[in-house]
């Protein structure tokens, strides 16, 4: 079954919510306008507001169902030939919730036939280096898939996508899609001078998490500069046996198109069935993990 879906390598107007939403709303209605249409469109980590925002992430973070209803607001008519109605998004925002302030990431359908399908909470906050999420926002409780129009899909948010039990949680509940929304600064490599080294090592970590799961991965790259730190793009995408599909331009925003075949998942995994090995032997590692507080005796030689 082939789903189209666009990559939206998205530069936010850092801080400013009204504008950037206004900007959101331009880039799904120019997908919605290409051919093929696309079901699904990936924005990155933090798209409405920028990355590097610290104490700001309070003032500018914003609920889930009011982010529904302001992209609504924007995309309900026509423009450039696109009607936005029955369109997934998957978009990072800094969430504002009851219980606290979240990098999150919001799955929904556009039109008033949809609303949020799931809201994925970043797991693994950065707190190193520059990064200082930290102190800024709480961490998620977990990572799980949800069933939406185009199949079984998980999101995952930059540096949970850096450890690999994100992706085989993923898996484990039934995933067939991955999609990892990221805010990844270039490091490595002046703009100009070749990709980063940043980028390097994302096309390592998703190829082998589509690969060791049998799953399709899409990763989505913010660009563009906050505060003398540069975000590169390239997007990029990857096949069950983690072949790139296609890879995004460097320092510049742009719409991707990529076509995967939801079917090849399950072809890739009966070809190369480390993922069903995966599944059998999951139960009995855990309960045999340090820290587990049960343990059996090791028969020797296993």
């Amino acid at each position: 079954m082939p789903l189209d879906i666009a990559i939206a390598q998205f530069r936010p107007s850092k801080g400013d919510l009204d504008a950037t939403l206004d900007d959101c709303a331009e880039a799904i209605l120019r997908a919605v306008g290409q051919e093929p249409r696309p079901r699904l469109v990936v924005f990155p980590e933090t798209a409405l507001t920028g990355y590097f925002l610290e104490g700001g992430v309070r003032e500018q973070a914003i609920a889930a169902p009011e982010l529904l209803e302001a992209l609504n607001a924007r995309v309900g008519g026509e423009a450039d030939g696109g009607d936005a109605d029955g369109v997934d998004i998957a978009i990072g925002f800094y969430e504002r919730d009851a219980r606290g302030i979240y990098n999150s990431a919001l799955y929904a359908t556009l039109g008033p036939g949809g609303g949020i399908l799931h809201v994925h909470r970043k797991v693994f906050l950065a707190t190193y280096g520059v990064f200082q999420e930290e102190r800024f926002v709480e961490a998620g409780a977990g990572i799980r898939a949800f069933d939406g129009p185009p199949g079984r899909i998980a999101l995952l948010i930059c540096e949970d996508g850096f450890h690999s039990v994100s992706g085989t949680l993923a898996a484990l509940d039934g995933a067939s899609i991955i999609l990892i929304l990221s805010a990844s600064p270039a490091r490595g490599a002046a703009p100009g001078a070749g990709v980063p080294g940043n980028l390097v090592r994302w096309d390592a970590l998703a190829s082998a998490i589509a690969a060791e799961h049998g799953v399709f991965v899409v990763v989505s790259q913010l660009v563009g500069f906050e505060g003398g730190k540069g975000f590169a793009g390239g997007s990029a995408a990857y096949d069950p046996r983690g072949h790139r599909l296609m890879a995004g331009p460097l320092w510049e925003e742009a719409l991707l198109p990529v076509r995967v075949d939801l079917d090849e998942a399950a072809r890739a995994r009966a070809e190369e069935p480390l993922f069903s090995d995966l599944e059998r032997s999951w139960t009995r590692l855990l309960v045999n993990s340090p820290g587990s507080g049960v343990r059996r005796p090791v028969p020797e030689g296993e």
